[in-house]
């Protein structure tokens, strides 16, 4: 993994450039102002677009940067994103991930995540406990490509630290870390899985209240779990959305093989206040520890981004040009 720590001085220099740039902007709006964001990036330290630019042309799975500015004054955690996106909580935060994030790649949304908000909020909501999304707390959230069923899904995932007091881990497993028999990876190159949209990118019920959409019902791609150059192949996979063609046993076989190995080779990072993790979304799954959640506003907090290096696929997929998809 790559990591940078800024300096103090460095750390300054971006609350300066965060600090005038919501000085200048009163009614905030991230989708109107993205473009102003990455140009206002030109201006982030030397040293630090120097090792972020040169760790995209390296692949490197995973980027961390430390020492990011987090207010002293942090608001407690919210109790949802809903209340968070409500009251505006910790939008110099927001805007200092997506100065960082844009020397990487360019932030886009979901319009049906969080309201189709750039930047997510990720903190525990009672009664989602054990939910398969990122409110979730005391469920695992298994390994997984962000947004696995979407051409248009990220290159990186990007998770900034607010709070961690309980140093919840953050879970992953690159794909270059698991060697596959020869005739595993040849049916994982092949388009024999199905790739559904997670509970987040769906309505959560039925209008006759009988639960979470089935999978089958949702739209889905036909595709491989593994793509791109043989010899250092890229990786999409999600257990709990992936399946293999109906009927076809030695796509499940290759499928479980997958993702047996894969867990095995997780590693765990522990993200602290003021650190961000960029995760090579082709080349790493990733997923998170269960912890108990005590609702007190001392939670685990993250800001969360996906990236994209080419904006304009977005556009090609919506027909539109907006950075919002779906």
């Amino acid at each position: 993994m790559a990591r940078y720590v800024l300096s103090d001085e460095e750390k300054s220099q971006i609350e300066r450039i965060a600090d005038d740039f919501i000085a200048g902007h009163p009614v905030w709006d991230l989708h109107a102002y993205a473009d102003e964001v990455r140009i206002e990036a030109e201006n982030l330290p030397v040293g630090l677009r120097r090792f972020l630019v040169g760790a995209r042309a390296e692949e490197d799975a995973v980027i961390r940067v430390a020492n990011l500015p987090v207010s002293e004054d942090l608001v407690a955690t919210p109790p949802s994103w809903q209340i968070a996106e409500k009251e505006g909580a910790a939008l110099r935060e927001e805007l200092v991930l997506l100065l960082v994030s844009s020397v990487l790649g360019d932030p886009f949304a979901w319009a049906n995540q969080q309201n189709g908000r750039l930047v997510h909020d990720v903190c525990p909501s009672k009664g989602q406990e054990a939910s398969l999304t990122s409110a979730s707390s005391e469920m695992q959230l298994t390994l997984h490509t962000e947004d696995v069923f979407h051409t248009c899904r990220g290159d990186y995932v990007v998770l900034m630290c607010l709070r961690n007091l309980d140093r919840v881990g953050t879970t992953m497993a690159r794909v270059d870390a698991v060697e596959f028999p020869e005739d595993v990876r040849q049916v994982l190159h092949q388009n024999r899985f199905r790739f559904y949209p997670d509970d987040s990118h769906v309505e959560k019920a039925r209008q006759d209240g009988d639960g979470p959409v089935a999978l089958d019902e949702r739209v889905h791609e036909v595709a491989s779990v593994l793509f791109g150059p043989e010899d250092d192949p890229y990786l999409r996979i999600d257990a709990d959305f992936t399946s293999p063609l109906p009927g076809d046993a030695e796509a499940e076989r290759a499928m479980n093989f997958a993702a047996e190995r894969l867990a095995g080779a997780t590693e765990r990072v522990v993200l602290n206040p003021g650190e961000v993790a960029f995760i090579d979304n082709y080349r790493v799954i990733h997923g998170r520890d269960t912890f108990t959640p005590r609702y007190d506003g001392t939670d685990r907090w993250l800001k969360r981004t996906s990236l994209i290096r080419d904006l304009r696929r977005t556009y090609v997929h919506t027909r539109r040009r907006s950075r919002a998809v779906g």
